[in-house]
C-alpha cells in the first residue's frame, strides 16, 4: 500500500487494541490518502498483493462512501480502506503514531483522534471503545484537543451531543480511577 499512498494508518478496533481494551472484531480498518484521485491503480495493486474487492460495482460504492471494501484472500479477513479527504482526516493522518505490533511497526491513529472518531460514530460498541481507551489512558490524553474537535464537529454538523457524550464518559472514567 505505501507506494500508492502518501500516508495511512490503522484505526477502529485495531487501534482500540493499541490504546484501550481489546475487543473482538471481524475486520481491519485503514485510512489512506492516495497519491491520485483515481483509486483504480491502488485497487489493482491491492489485488496483486492478495486482496479482492468484496463486491461488484465498487466504483459506485467508493464514490458514495469513500471506502474501498477488500477481503484478504488467504485469511478471508475484511479490510476497509477509507480514502482520506481534506480537513480533519488529513490532520489525523499527520498525527498518527508508529507503533510496534508484534515486530511490525505500523502507523496507528492517535488515541485522541480515535476517541473523536468513536464518539462521532456513537454506536454502543464505539462508546464501549471510548470507555476502554479512557480507562487505560485517561491521565496521558490531551482531553482539551478531543473537546475542541468535538465542539467544532457539534457546530459543523448542527449537533449538540458529541461534547456532552464525551464529558459523560470522562466523568465516569475519572470516578472509576478514584
Amino acid at each position: 500500500m505505501p507506494e500508492w499512498t502518501d500516508r495511512w494508518y490503522l484505526f477502529g478496533a485495531q487501534a482500540v487494541h493499541v490504546w484501550g481494551m481489546p475487543r473482538l472484531t471481524a475486520d481491519v480498518d485503514v485510512t489512506a490518502r492516495l497519491r491520485t484521485e483515481d483509486p483504480s491503480g491502488f485497487i489493482a495493486a491491492m489485488q496483486e498483493a492478495g486482496f479482492d474487492v468484496r463486491f461488484e460495482n465498487v466504483a459506485e460504492f467508493i464514490q458514495r462512501t469513500r471506502v474501498v471494501p477488500f477481503v484478504h484472500t488467504a485469511s478471508q479477513i475484511p479490510v476497509d480502506v477509507v480514502l482520506a479527504g481534506p480537513g480533519l482526516e488529513e490532520e489525523f493522518l499527520e498525527r498518527a503514531s508508529p507503533v510496534d505490533l508484534g515486530g511490525v511497526t505500523l502507523p496507528v491513529i492517535s488515541p485522541e483522534d480515535l476517541l473523536i472518531t468513536k464518539v462521532l460514530a456513537g454506536r454502543p460498541k464505539d462508546l464501549e471503545d471510548v470507555r476502554g481507551v479512557l480507562r487505560e489512558r485517561l491521565l496521558e490524553l490531551d482531553l482539551s484537543r478531543v473537546r475542541r474537535i468535538l465542539g467544532l464537529l457539534d457546530r459543523a454538523l448542527s449537533r449538540s451531543d458529541l461534547e456532552r457524550c464525551f464529558e459523560r464518559e470522562v466523568q465516569d472514567a475519572s470516578r472509576a480511577k478514584e
